[in-house]
C-alpha cells in the first residue's frame, strides 16, 4: 500500500493508495474517455493529454479541464532529497559528489555550454568520474584547475 499524491491546478492535493485505487469507479467508455461514479455522482472523464514520464496530465471532467500532477512514493522521496525532475535547471553551481583528484577541465569562465556537456573529470576511488552540465548555461568561474585534490561538496564550477 504505497501512498501517492495528486496535485490538481496546484492548488489542491489528495493522497490515495492501492486501497483506495481499488474502489474507484470508473469505467473505459473509450480510448482516454471514462464514466466515473463518485457518491452516487454520474461524471464524464477524459485525459486530454499525458505525460507518463514527469506524471502530468491534463483531464477534462464535465468539460472543465483539470492539470493533474500525480507523485509515487518515489517521486515524493527524491523530491525531499532534493533530485526532483526539472530542478537541475535551477542548478547555480556544481560541487564535488566525492573526495577526488581533478585529472581534466573541459571549460573556462564565460564559456557557453548545453546541458550533458562534460565539464571535467574527477578521479575518485580509483574511477574517473565524468561531471557533465546539469544545463544549459555559461559558466561564470571555475573554482578548480588540474591537478588539485578537492574534497566532498567543494565548489567546482558557478553558473551565470
Amino acid at each position: 500500500m504505497n501512498p501517492s499524491k495528486a496535485v490538481v491546478n496546484d492548488t489542491h492535493e489528495f493522497e490515495f493508495d492501492d486501497k483506495a485505487l481499488s474502489q474507484f469507479d470508473s469505467i473505459e467508455t473509450s480510448n482516454n474517455h471514462f464514466h466515473v461514479l463518485d457518491h452516487h455522482k454520474s461524471f464524464s472523464a477524459e485525459i486530454a493529454s499525458s505525460n507518463l514520464n514527469k506524471g502530468s496530465y491534463e483531464v477534462k471532467v464535465n468539460n472543465n479541464r483539470y492539470k493533474v500532477q500525480i507523485n509515487n512514493a518515489l517521486d515524493e522521496l527524491i523530491k525531499d532529497m532534493g533530485f526532483e525532475i526539472g530542478s537541475a535547471k535551477m542548478i547555480s553551481d556544481i560541487k564535488a559528489p566525492m573526495p577526488g583528484l581533478v585529472l581534466e577541465i573541459n571549460i573556462k569562465n564565460g564559456q557557453e555550454v548545453k546541458e550533458n556537456d562534460t565539464l571535467l573529470i574527477l578521479e575518485a576511488m580509483k574511477m574517473e568520474n565524468v561531471l557533465t552540465s546539469p544545463r544549459d548555461g555559461i559558466i561564470k568561474s571555475v573554482a578548480i584547475k588540474k591537478g588539485d585534490a578537492v574534497d566532498k561538496n567543494q565548489l567546482l564550477v558557478e553558473f551565470e
